[in-house]
């Protein structure tokens, strides 16, 4: 009987554990995050006992650089959406070769984005989210395109993670927005007759990972890796202490080596002075 209650009461405290990682506010886990590197979130996620989950896959890369700003790189809270392949037909049912019908395509259009291929996950956008859109087989379409993710950024949203689905490539890129995908992936056309809006903040699957609402998501040039909410607090302290340990070991040889100093090598606060401001367990392993 009491090999039983002691179970109880250490399953009861696990949840407990559980509960108080996921009721952590976002900007709690922004502030854990900030600057993290995806080799040593990866590292906290084997800690806590997932080995190999989370991690895309290679192909979903960074669309472009930065180590000089290391701009391309984010960490923040998933939103998510899905589009799919239409099953509707490619076009209005008007010949659109003729000038006279030039009205029929317009309200088809219109129709098209407002009613089946909109971007209605747009009002959850807030200051550090990241956006993750689960695109694949939607017909060569370009969902995202350089306007609408400036769009995005003026919202808050930090970064963008997709199968692929992106367009006016050139001009992201000179506009300096983070985007991860497949870029063999991209596509060209737009979202009328091609694909549809299926649902928004629910789970989805890029680069082979299941990715939930709220997930923290981290990108740099080894590529993306997702840590589910009900983890992201402990994951996140033992990245950070790893991160401080690098630094330091990494400045030595900098200072040795002659090295001109640069802000990867910057001091950080000491981890338990940081999580004790943070307000979460000051050493994450007890």
């Amino acid at each position: 009987m009491r090999k039983v209650l002691m179970l109880l009461v250490f399953s009861f405290m696990c949840s407990l554990i559980s509960f108080a990682q996921e009721d952590v506010a976002d900007e709690v886990l922004l502030e854990l995050y900030k600057g993290a590197r995806v080799t040593d979130v990866v590292d906290g996620m084997v800690t806590c006992g997932y080995m190999d989950v989370g991690v895309m896959d290679p192909k979903i890369a960074p669309l472009w650089r930065d180590v000089e700003t290391m701009s391309h790189r984010f960490a923040g809270i998933a939103i998510t959406a899905r589009y799919g392949p239409t099953n509707r037909p490619m076009h209005p049912g008007a010949d659109l070769t003729k000038p006279e019908n030039y009205q029929v395509y317009r309200q088809w259009r219109g129709m098209w984005y407002s009613q089946l291929a909109g971007e209605s996950f747009d009002e959850h956008i807030k200051k550090g989210t990241v956006i993750v859109i689960d695109n694949k087989d939607d017909n060569d379409t370009g969902t995202t395109g350089s306007k609408n993710i400036l769009g995005w950024k003026a919202k808050g949203a930090v970064g963008l993670v997709t199968v692929g689905g992106v367009r006016d490539i050139d001009e992201v890129i000179l506009q300096k927005n983070p985007v991860y995908m497949d870029y063999n992936a991209r596509g060209r056309g737009e979202r009328i007759g091609r694909n549809e809006l299926i649902d928004v903040q629910s789970p989805v699957v890029v680069g082979g990972v299941l990715v939930h609402p709220g997930d923290v998501i981290v990108a740099d040039s080894d590529g993306v890796v997702v840590v589910p909410r009900r983890v992201a607090v402990r994951v996140g302290q033992i990245a950070y202490m790893e991160l401080v340990d690098d630094i330091r070991g990494r400045l030595r040889h900098f200072e040795s080596l002659g090295m001109e100093l640069n802000e990867t090598v910057e001091t950080r606060e000491a981890p338990a002075e940081f999580f004790k401001r943070l307000g979460i367990p000051e050493d994450p392993n007890k």
